[in-house]
């Protein structure tokens, strides 16, 4: 058995998309991941496919806005599997395009926050204590180009400053962890061809999938309290 088959990810919000190019592209390394979904029977119906192929592919139900949910699924992956290796954080809300900040409404503000930023924050507070005691953990958190501060501009504030608060979370964690093991970094897919994109994609998810891949299973030596887009490391 290789190391990557003895490896176990989750991947949140992954049944569609980006998140379940994520899964396959990671379950063709030999790698056990786990594929979520605030629905229990989507989850199911996406790992099937994926699964019927021979891939390591398991579905659970998580909404990442429901901390009991959360702790569930990480409880259940490692009494089930022993460790929890990997988490990719890419479940996300974007409702609030073309929207001005001066009129934005607080429910989709709270809405937004809640999913991006304390979804992923609970995940990570969640797997970190089982990263620790075995002692190693690659957390990629996704986030996109427009949370950046050197070129913010206005529109879908909500969605950018959530991500932009991804991405303190992604340093904050990485100086936290540093050498432990646990290495930490933000990913910004760019424009893929998902609901998200609002019709504006430049490129298919599972080229998307393949260009963060890397950062899921860094060496020991890799980078940490990064932000990268593939490989191409991202001013903050």
């Amino acid at each position: 058995m290789t190391v990557a088959e003895k490896r176990v990810a989750v991947v949140t919000g992954s049944n569609r998309g980006l998140g379940r190019a994520i899964v396959q592209v990671l379950a063709e390394q030999g790698i056990h991941v786990v594929l979520t979904a605030r629905d229990a029977r989507a989850a199911e119906e996406a790992a099937a496919p994926l699964a019927g192929q021979g891939l390591p592919v398991i579905p659970h139900q998580l909404d990442v806005t429901d901390i009991a949910s959360v702790s569930r699924l990480v409880a259940d992956v490692v009494f089930e599997r022993g460790q929890l290796d990997i988490l990719v954080n890419n479940a996300a809300v974007a409702i609030d395009p073309g929207m001005d900040a001066s009129t934005l409404a607080s429910d989709r503000l709270r809405a937004t926050f809640e999913t991006n930023l304390f979804g992923a924050w609970r995940c990570c507070a969640e797997v970190i204590p089982h990263m620790r005691k075995q002692g190693y953990g690659r957390i990629v958190n996704l986030t996109t180009h427009m949370a950046s501060l050197s070129t913010m501009g206005s529109s879908s504030p909500a969605y950018r400053a959530s991500k932009t608060a991804v991405n303190a979370m992604t340093r904050i964690l990485a100086d936290e962890l540093r050498g432990e093991n646990i290495l930490v970094n933000a990913a910004s897919p760019g424009l893929a061809a998902t609901r998200m994109a609002y019709g504006r994609a430049n490129q298919p998810p599972d080229d998307a999938a393949r260009a963060l891949l890397w950062l899921a299973t860094l060496p020991e030596d890799g980078p940490t309290g990064g932000l990268f887009h593939g490989r191409e490391e991202l001013a903050w």
